[in-house]
């Protein structure tokens, strides 16, 4: 019987950013890694592209008493996106809805300031989103990510992610401009039983990505010492 596909979180990006550096251009292209688990994958990514890494926020919106279960995600400037298969089977109200998307907001926008620490979000007009998580189940955090991310004016969005069910990959296929996935098993229970290593993120080590990602970035872009000679 196969073992997990991926030894931890930065082999899979690894293997994610040599998939895509095959398939676009890193000219214009900004990676946006979604919280926390996300956040890892997509540092190799970046490094594999040549390209800037930022952090895209998105708060799944869990179901009252049944927190494990999506009823649909919110995401920065605004965005909600609700599953309304959930909604409706449960007789979930706007109300219902409103409270836990209020209370998933502020942590939404306290994690945006936690992370960025002063720092600006990624201007995306005209330039090439690529979103990337540690795995999708039912896609409902990255569809909220993924509308976000047309309003922000980004020319073009892909998605990225090591695994996902085969059924969630199709469907990105059909609302992102390019869909990256690396594992489709038709047998699909966790995104975590696909990583031999798959330790829960903390925020610092988010910030600590970002933070190097950042000066990296400010190194790149200074004037190189004029010479003595």
């Amino acid at each position: 019987m196969r073992g997990p596909a991926f030894r931890d979180r930065r082999e899979a990006g690894r293997q994610l950013g040599e998939r895509l550096a095959a398939q676009i251009d890193g000219e214009g292209v900004i990676v946006l890694g979604l919280p926390r688990g996300g956040v890892p994958v997509a540092a190799e990514v970046a490094e594999a592209l040549g390209a800037p890494l930022d952090v895209f926020v998105v708060r799944k919106l869990g179901v009252p008493g049944h927190e494990e279960l999506a009823m649909g995600a919110i995401a920065s400037g605004g965005v909600r996106v609700l599953n309304e298969d959930v909604v409706s089977a449960l007789g979930l109200t706007p109300e219902d809805i409103d409270t836990v998307a209020e209370r998933e907001r502020a942590e939404l926008e306290w994690r945006e300031r936690a992370y960025r620490r002063g720092r600006r979000p990624a201007d995306l007009r005209g330039r090439t989103g690529v979103l990337v998580d540690d795995g999708l189940a039912t896609g409902a955090s990255m569809r909220a990510a993924l509308a976000a991310l047309r309003r922000s004016g980004a020319e073009r969005v892909v998605v990225a992610v090591p695994v996902a069910p085969p059924e969630t990959c199709r469907r990105f296929q059909h609302e992102a401009d390019l869909m990256v996935c690396l594992e489709t098993p038709e047998r699909f229970r966790a995104v975590g039983l696909h990583y031999r290593d798959f330790s829960e993120i903390t925020d610092d080590e988010v910030t600590e990505l970002l933070d190097r990602a950042a000066s990296g970035s400010e190194e790149k872009a200074s004037p190189s010492p004029a010479s003595n000679s």
